[in-house]
């Protein structure tokens, strides 16, 4: 099967009003305060010395607004609503595809309006900085 180019996926994103996802993966780069969340590429991260302290998770959570902390602050979510179901599915592949990128996926429930996204990292037993790297990504989708 033939993948569908990035323009080609853009202008589908953007029929809906989803905002474009961006230029394709470069090196990655972590999370500092010069870089913008949305903007820092995942960095494959195991073992618990890379689980974020509550004092960095709260630092963290303000620049990704509507998202909470969750199972006793394993795990961050939040809930996206929309008009209709094809408009989820745009965000949900539109998702799918940053995941991919990032390689980095979250947890999701998808339901006619509105698609309820979690990020934890496994490997850490709890957030890492890829879990709100992602989230921002996510925002970047329908801000």
């Amino acid at each position: 099967m033939a993948r569908s180019s990035p323009a080609i996926a853009d202008d589908a994103f953007h029929s809906v009003g989803l905002h474009s996802i961006g230029p394709s993966r470069k090196e990655p780069y972590a999370v500092n305060d010069l870089i913008p969340l949305a903007q820092a590429h995942c960095i494959a991260r195991r073992g618990s010395e890379h689980r974020l302290s509550e004092a960095r998770v709260r630092e963290l959570l303000p620049q990704i607004p509507g998202w909470e902390i969750v199972e006793d602050g394993h795990a961050i979510a939040k809930t996206f609503r929309f008009g209709n179901y094809h408009e989820t599915m745009a965000f949900v592949n539109a998702l799918a595809f940053v995941a991919h990128r990032e390689d980095h996926h979250p947890d999701l429930g998808v339901h006619y309006d509105r698609c309820v996204v979690r990020y934890s990292t496994h490997d850490v037993g709890g957030l890492s900085e890829n879990d709100f790297i992602c989230a921002a990504k996510a925002e970047a989708l329908v801000d």
